[in-house]
Order: C-alpha cells, then sequence, then structure tokens
C-alpha cells in the first residue's frame, strides 16, 4: 500500500510540477489535497483491514471475539439463557443477550448470510447440542 501510495504521489506531484511551471501554482495546492484525503482513506483502509468476528459454541457457552481497528474484546454468553434477535431491517445485526450482557454480530456478513448465520444459530442453541 505504501508503495502505491508513493507511485500516486510521484505522478500526482510530477503533473503538478508541470503545471506550476507554466504559472499555474494553484494545481499543487489541490495536488496536497489529494494526496493527503488519500492518505487518509490509506490510513483508514490499513486500520480496518483485519477487523473480524469469531463464534464459539462450547461447553454450554457462546464466546464472541471481536476485533475492530486494533481492539478486542470478548464476550462470553451463557447459552441457556440466551435470546436472539434475528435482523428484521437490512442494516440490523444479529443481537444477543444472557444474563444482561448483549453483543451484536454479523458486522461484516451480508444481509442474507446474516439471517444464514441467525438461523443456523437459533437451530445450535435450540437443538440443544451444546447446552449442560
Amino acid at each position: 500500500m505504501g508503495m502505491a501510495y508513493g507511485l500516486m504521489c510521484l505522478f500526482s506531484f510530477s503533473v503538478a510540477t508541470g503545471f506550476v511551471m507554466v504559472g499555474m501554482w494553484q494545481i499543487l495546492i489541490f495536488t496536497m489535497l489529494e494526496m493527503t484525503a488519500v492518505a487518509a482513506a490509506f490510513l483508514y483502509f490499513a486500520r480496518h483491514a483485519t477487523d473480524y468476528e469469531h463464534i464459539v459454541l462450547a461447553n454450554g457457552k457462546l464466546l464472541v471475539e471481536k476485533c475492530s481497528g486494533g481492539k478486542m474484546s470478548v464476550t462470553q454468553l451463557e447459552l441457556y439463557f440466551l435470546r436472539l434477535q434475528m435482523p428484521t431491517r437490512p442494516r440490523d445485526l444479529i443481537h444477543l443477550e444472557s444474563k444482561g450482557v448483549a453483543v451484536d454480530i454479523g458486522y461484516f456478513a451480508t444481509e442474507p448470510r446474516r439471517r444464514t448465520l441467525a438461523l443456523e444459530l437459533r437451530a445450535e442453541v435450540q437443538g440443544g447440542m451444546f447446552s449442560n
């Protein structure tokens, strides 16, 4: 990514230099603004490129591990008390709650995949496979 940004800067500033040489110095200001905006977008992308959610069902518990922007959180929910709220609108996430602890999952999934995940999770929990 750094190499791509460097090449973009090289190209943009070489074009801007050509305009500055013929007296259009304003182009240099816009080139600096443009490259600053591209740098901000690259930094935002790099910060969130490794975001994920990981869900584990084991020993009567549901473990949800979320990483966003380098911050990791782990939430443990007891399956016996688990309430699962299905997404109703396209942007809704799957809401899980157990004994006052709540977490939303499915941020990185498309709407159809999110609904499928919620149905699969509900079937596994109701099936009693993982209960005590």
